[in-house]
């Protein structure tokens, strides 16, 4: 899989002028939304309507995968203790479940001609959860890079304080691993 390559991006506070030309600056062509709740109070273009709308008069496709939405609950006995964040840890349990793997394996299949990017709300990747969406894509072999303006995108890299076993991450807790969490 190393041949494909992923992008993800947040819309934060950009028009939508602004969010397609980011895109198409990067060749992306299918956007793939992964907020849990597709809508903005503050920004209302990209309430999901009015974004698959805008997408589709910019000649892109839009397409709404719930199952890799955030706010997902952490369990009492999460292996994932390394996150301070609560709702990231819940979100890197959700990650050991089958219904993350299989949607994974499904975006990595639409993923194929490279003009595919995750989007969620958040500017920078790592107050989102698409970053660890991009640490199980990355251990999957999937280029992963992070939109950040028209003529930069970032190589996303797996935390350094994530383990890996085959394709399994855990964020273990601080005294188990080399460093403090997020």
């Amino acid at each position: 899989m190393a041949d494909i390559t992923l992008f993800t991006i947040g819309h934060s506070t950009h028009s939508m002028d602004e969010f397609i030309a980011l895109l198409k600056a990067h060749g992306v062509k299918k956007v793939v939304d992964v907020r849990t709740i597709p809508k903005s109070r503050h920004n209302p273009q990209f309430m999901e309507h009015s974004l698959a709308a805008s997408l589709r008069a910019a000649g892109l496709t839009y397409r709404r995968v719930a199952s890799l939405g955030g706010l997902r609950h952490f369990k009492p006995d999460s292996p994932n203790g390394g996150w301070r964040n609560k709702s990231f840890q819940g979100y890197a349990d959700y990650m050991q479940t089958d219904e993350f793997r299989e949607a994974l394996e499904n975006l990595i299949q639409r993923a194929q001609h490279n003009d595919l990017a995750i989007m969620c709300a958040e500017a920078v990747p790592w107050r989102c959860h698409r970053s660890m969406i991009g640490d199980a894509l990355v251990v999957r072999g999937v280029r992963v890079l992070d939109i950040m303006t028209e003529k930069r995108a970032t190589e996303h890299v797996l935390r350094p304080f994530a383990r890996v076993e085959r394709e399994k991450i855990t964020y273990p807790p601080y005294e188990e691993n080399d460093g403090p969490a997020e």
